[in-house]
């Protein structure tokens, strides 16, 4: 069975890891290997729920 992690991120780090993913992509991609798993990745982030946490 698979575990299920949560984390929070404000919107900046958010979009910090969604660039760094399409840096380790393209990276990838320039060196010929394989990019599914960071091509999921960079999908489940951008349609993962955003929650609005009141201060």
């Amino acid at each position: 069975m698979r575990d299920k992690y949560h984390i929070y991120l404000t919107s900046e780090e958010r979009r910090a890891v969604i660039n760094s993913l399409i840096d380790l992509r393209n990276d990838l991609i320039s060196r010929g290997k394989y990019t599914d798993i960071i091509d999921e990745l960079i999908i489940k982030f951008t349609k993962a729920k955003i929650k609005i946490k009141e201060v």
